[in-house]
C-alpha cells in the first residue's frame, strides 16, 4: 500500500527533489555513525568521538590521526546501490530535478545523477589549505592508504579533503542552492537521514510543495509533517517503487 501510494505521488509530480543522508549509502558498504562497525568505533580506537576527529581544529593539530581515521572509514571501495540507480532513472524520466546529499562518497554521480548538490563536499577531492592548489586525487589517496599525510607538491602545505568539517561553514552558495531547489519542488523525498545534522536538516522547512515523503528506518522530527512515512531501507523501497512506474 505504501509503495503504491509513493508511486502515485511520483506519477503526479514533475519537480521532485531528493534529500538524502547516510542511510542511502550504507547499503553500498559505506559506514554510518551509529551502526556496530560505524564511525563511533573511533571512541574505542582513538579515545575521542568522530565529531572531534572530523573537526577543523583537530585536523590541523593531529593530521596523522585524522588521516589514519580517514583511511579506515572514507577510503573504501563502494558501488552505487538500488537507491542511487533508481534516482538516476527518475531523473531520466524527467521526474527528479535535484539530488541534495549530506554524503561525501560521490556515489550519486558515479551512478549517473547529473544534478547533485553535495552539502558537505566530496571525500575524494583534495586541495592545499595553504596555496589552494588541487592535486591528483588518486595520488593523494595512495599516500593516505600508505599511512602518510599528503602534502602539497607546490608549497609543501597540508592537503585537505574538500569536505565540510565540524567547526566549518558550508561552502559558499550551497545553502542558497539547496533551499531554492527545495522551495520550488512540488514533491520532496527525504531518505536515509534522521534529519539531526544542522544546518542541513533545517532546509526541509522551506518546502512548500504538494507532497513530502520520509523514507527512514527510524523516526525523524519531521514525521508528523509528512504525507507519507515509510520505515524501511531506502534501497528496498526504491527497488519496489520503480517496478510500479
Amino acid at each position: 500500500m505504501e509503495i503504491t501510494r509513493l508511486a502515485e505521488m511520483i506519477k503526479e509530480c514533475n519537480n521532485i527533489v531528493f534529500f538524502g543522508g547516510a542511510g542511502v549509502s550504507t547499503e553500498s558498504g559505506v559506514k554510518d555513525y551509529r551502526s556496530k562497525d560505524g564511525l563511533y568505533n573511533a571512541v574505542k580506537d582513538y579515545g575521542v568521538s568522530p565529531e572531534v576527529i572530523l573537526s577543523h581544529s583537530f585536523f590541523f593539530q593531529n593530521p596523522e590521526v585524522f588521516y589514519d581515521f580517514y583511511r579506515k572509514y572514507f577510503i573504501i571501495e563502494a558501488e552505487p546501490n538500488n537507491a542511487h540507480k533508481a534516482l538516476v532513472k527518475l531523473e531520466e524520466m524527467g521526474k527528479l530535478k535535484t539530488v541534495i546529499t549530506q554524503n561525501i562518497d560521490g556515489l550519486h554521480q558515479r551512478a549517473g545523477s547529473k544534478n547533485v548538490i553535495e552539502l558537505h563536499g566530496n571525500a575524494s577531492e583534495f586541495n592545499c589549505y595553504a596555496c589552494g592548489k588541487t592535486e591528483d586525487a588518486s595520488k593523494v589517496i595512495e599516500i593516505i592508504k600508505s599511512g602518510g599525510v599528503p602534502k602539497c607538491r607546490h608549497c609543501k602545505g597540508l592537503m585537505k579533503p574538500k569536505v565540510v568539517l565540524y567547526e566549518e561553514p558550508l561552502y559558499d552558495g550551497v545553502t542558497e542552492n539547496a533551499v531554492k531547489n527545495i522551495a520550488n519542488a512540488d514533491m520532496l523525498v527525504v531518505g536515509g537521514t534522521s534529519l539531526a545534522v544542522y544546518p542541513a536538516a533545517s532546509f526541509v522547512r522551506y518546502f512548500r510543495g504538494k507532497y513530502i515523503v520520509i523514507i527512514n528506518k527510524t523516526e525523524t522530527e519531521y514525521d508528523n509533517n509528512a504525507d507519507l512515512v515509510i520505515r524501511e531501507s531506502i534501497g528496498k523501497v526504491f527497488g519496489k517503487v520503480m517496478k510500479e512506474l
